[in-house]
């Protein structure tokens, strides 16, 4: 299946899919696609032609579910979406990374610790993938780039909104170490929903989650939990004072991270193992 048609298809499921087409199309792979594509009226399909192909013309792709290009991490994830946008380096969508997520009210010393969080990800070759929200995301985000690194911004919004936004991010911008994707409709408004949605997202497409600054509620104890749930590794940072998010993740099985060398050595550790899981890394 070429480019366009997989952008073709996505815009079709994100205009007509309804919510019970994420089930379909995870078991019927593309099959769900054309089946739908077959049930609209001929002007509806024209309209969705227009808009794919206005989408190609700004760069912006698409993969789907049942597709070799669909990372496949995410595919075996609970909850998969059918499609995804991008924009950007595609091939970060099947790079190693590290998911890093925080608070969005981050203090300054859980944004220093995510930049080093996200110079430590770079030095070992290891994309950070994070949510773009101020704070922590932005900190990790920017960090990556200006070390030479790459980053996979992750949205809670359609790709249509999508900017650069003005400061560190800016300043290192490079397309060719970037990827955003996006799991809602083109247009589709930020929602604090879509924000519980897409970590599901950072967390399918990380070798492992590591949280910066999470509060006692929220959506970064969710994404940490649900990492846990699939025993997938969770580093959760200590400080002077730990977030009480931070401290239910340890409770919980996230390995306690006290020094930068020591988010070294775990990081190493995922870079080298791929395939691990929680308990691999005790």
């Amino acid at each position: 299946m070429d480019e366009s048609t997989r952008l073709r298809l996505a815009v079709v499921a994100s205009r007509h899919g309804g919510p019970r087409f994420a089930a379909r199309a995870r078991e019927l792979g593309a099959t769900a696609f054309t089946a739908l594509e077959h049930t609209m009226p001929g002007g509806t399909a024209e309209s969705a032609e227009e808009e794919a192909a206005s989408l190609a013309d700004r760069g912006i792709g698409a993969v789907i579910l049942g597709t070799p290009e669909y990372p496949d991490a995410l595919r075996r994830t609970r909850g998969a979406p059918p499609f995804l946008f991008h924009l950007g380096a595609s091939g970060l969508m099947t790079a190693p990374g590290i998911g890093i997520c925080g608070s969005r009210s981050a203090s300054e010393v859980g944004l220093r610790a995510a930049a080093a969080c996200g110079e430590e990800a770079t030095r070992q070759k290891l994309t950070v993938i994070s949510g773009y929200a101020r704070g922590v995301d932005t900190a990790a985000h920017a960090a990556s780039l200006s070390s030479g690194g790459s980053t996979v911004i992750v949205l809670a919004e359609g790709i249509s909104h999508f900017r650069v936004k003005r400061g560190p991010i800016a300043t290192a911008w490079d397309p060719t170490r970037a990827l955003v994707i996006s799991q809602f409709p083109p247009g589709a408004p930020w929602t604090a929903g879509n924000a519980m949605t897409r970590n599901n997202v950072i967390v399918g497409l990380s070798l492992s989650l590591l949280v910066v600054e999470a509060g006692e509620k929220g959506g970064t104890l969710a994404a940490g939990t649900k990492a846990l749930r699939l025993n997938k590794p969770v580093l959760a940072l200590e400080f002077e004072e730990t977030p009480r998010g931070n401290v239910a993740l340890i409770h919980d099985g996230a390995m306690p991270v006290h020094s930068r060398a020591e988010l070294r050595d775990l990081l190493a550790g995922a870079a080298r193992d791929p395939q691990g899981n929680q308990l691999s890394m005790l």
